[in-house]
């Protein structure tokens, strides 16, 4: 298995501490499931996408529009 470092400000610390005691498991263990949890919902990116120069210097600022357009018009995911 692989370690992985992660650091939490304080208050995310004690949040996450508190959870695993009152569930009597690991803080490993909760952190664990979250990101098995996040990476099992999170989308790709839409074919092409960071592939080519579109010559517009503000895509990513606009990206999120540029994603809600997409989804629109059907054409992602």
């Amino acid at each position: 298995m692989t370690a992985i470092t992660v650091q939490l400000d304080d208050d995310l610390a004690d949040l996450l501490r508190r959870l695993a005691a009152s569930q009597q498991r690991s803080e490993t263990d909760i952190v664990r499931e979250a990101l098995a949890a996040y990476v099992q919902t999170a989308r790709p990116l839409p074919r092409g996408m960071g592939k080519y120069h579109s010559g517009q210097g503000d895509v990513s600022e606009k990206a999120r529009d540029i994603l809600r357009q997409a989804v629109k018009e059907g054409q992602w995911p």
